[in-house]
């Protein structure tokens, strides 16, 4: 009987060490069993791949939209600075133009979140250039979903940075940065009837015109001023005096008209083609032993009036028109050719530092501005005196005079000006319509949309800086 009990309790402890031991080999087994590792792998892929393709698919539509905004802003900029070149300055309607480019270029753009587009535009540097601020966003669902991000600002992206480098701007450049030369010439009334408000009103025409076309950058491209104030005479600096008559006196430094097959013509001076010293008539005795004699004189009396050859330097410019006062009467004919021979090369030995460029020259525009509040009067004999007939004098009615009358002259020589492919603008300043000035003015501008009536001092300025716009060029600069 004890021995049955033994031999049962070893049987037991036998099948209890084999239980165990087939545990064991059961958890090695499955330790070692690799079915359903590769679905759980693949699993993880798929979402990883498919995390991927959303942020392609996010960031496609991004630069897409980021593009199309850019190219539309770039657009837009440059079609209202082309309207503030166009329309007289008229910054609303410039604005207004700008705003219809950029929503004409976003049309197909893809939809960005509602109500982030707060792109805007506006007039900046002084009336010169048109720029934008402003963003818009757009909406990133899979970037959102892949990374956890919360809230909804941050499940969207704006379409330009922040820091404004994407802002787009179009500025109306001239110099440097217009990729091209000027050459401008101003043809400034001094005469008595512009005193007062009228001379402070030119002023700050003249300046404002000076602020936009003289370019700070001249490394390159150059734009230079050249300023004529004429009254009945035109003052010269006496190097070019001497020059430009052949005289070597220089008290009085004034020049009228040329005579001679050359008078309407910009070929250099030289013996038979100087211009005339401006003189007075003087007589002395009486009766048989009366004699008539000529003497230099000036109606511009102040050096401070004497013209002024091309520079870039503007703080003379601008000091130069700071200067201007008032004289005599209108011999716009004698402004009206100092115009064109600050211009033209044939004329670059009274200016050694200050030459024009020859005609032709490559990215180059030769521009005359001639202004005038008044019919031109003043018309001289073949001595340099001076003939005036009146405010308005018959355009064929001036005998005494050696090149007839004033304003027939002035034409002449605009012609003739024009024919160098010199580019004219005209202003007239309270001149009236249909007068002998808004003739003369129309017949010298290069055409009607060159010539300007204004009849107030912001109507002048408001010329002036069209002029300015318009003789300009247009670049992105951003």
């Amino acid at each position: 009987m004890k021995c049955a009990l033994v031999w049962r309790s070893a049987l037991n402890s036998g099948r209890s060490v084999w239980a165990v031991l087939a545990s064991r080999k059961r958890w090695a087994a499955l330790g070692s069993d690799e079915r359903g590792s590769v679905a759980i792998i693949f699993g993880l892929t798929i979402f990883v791949l498919f995390a991927m393709i959303g942020l392609a698919v996010d960031y496609a539509r991004f630069v897409n939209a980021r593009s199309q905004t850019i190219a539309a802003t770039d657009a837009a900029v440059l079609a209202g600075a082309r309207a503030l070149q166009s329309n007289g300055g008229d910054q609303a309607a410039a604005v207004q133009v700008a705003e219809t480019y950029y929503q004409q270029g976003v049309k197909s753009r893809i939809k960005v979140v509602p109500l982030s587009d707060n792109i805007n535009f506006f007039v900046s540097d002084n009336g010169t250039a048109m720029s934008t601020t402003g963003n818009a966003r757009i909406s990133t669902p899979f970037m959102h979903l892949a990374f956890g991000l919360g809230g909804t600002e941050s499940s969207t992206l704006p379409l330009l940075r922040a820091d404004g480098s994407d802002y787009s701007k179009a500025v109306l450049a001239v110099g440097g940065n217009g990729e091209q030369s000027l050459e401008v010439s101003l043809m400034l009334d001094i005469t008595g009837s512009m005193q007062g408000q009228k001379l402070t009103d030119l002023k700050s025409a003249a300046s404002d015109l000076v602020n936009i076309v003289v370019w700070k950058d001249q490394s390159q491209y150059t734009s230079r001023i050249a300023i004529v104030p004429f009254a009945e005479d035109v003052r010269l600096p006496t190097s070019a005096f001497k020059l430009a008559t052949g005289t070597t006196s220089t008290s009085y430094p004034c020049v009228v008209e040329r005579t001679g097959t050359k008078k309407y013509t910009d070929d250099g001076p030289k013996s038979g083609q100087y211009v005339m010293v401006h003189q007075e008539q003087y007589t002395s005795g009486k009766g048989k032993n009366k004699t008539t004699y000529y003497q230099p004189t000036c109606n511009l009396t102040s050096s401070g009036v004497a013209a002024l050859p091309l520079t870039s330097d503007t703080t003379t410019l601008l000091n130069k028109i700071s200067s201007l006062s008032t004289y005599g009467g209108t011999a716009g004919q004698i402004g009206t050719a100092w115009a064109w021979y600050m211009l033209s090369p044939n004329w670059s030995s009274l200016w050694p530092n200050s030459a024009p460029a020859a005609y032709g020259t490559e990215k180059l525009r030769k521009i005359a501005v001639l202004m005038t509040d008044g019919d031109y009067n003043s018309q001289y004999d073949s001595n340099g005196y001076s003939v005036d007939y009146g405010q308005t004098p018959p355009q064929s009615k001036c005998p005494d005079s050696v090149n007839g009358c004033s304003s027939v002259q002035a034409s002449s020589l605009c012609t003739a000006m024009k024919d160098k492919d010199i580019e004219v603008y005209t202003v007239g300043f309270q001149i009236g319509t249909g007068t002998l000035a808004d003739t003369t003015l129309k017949n010298c501008a290069t055409d009607t949309n060159h010539y300007y009536n204004s009849s107030t001092g912001d109507a002048l300025k408001a010329a002036f800086r069209d002029i300015a716009l318009k003789i300009s060029t247009l670049y992105l600069s951003q």
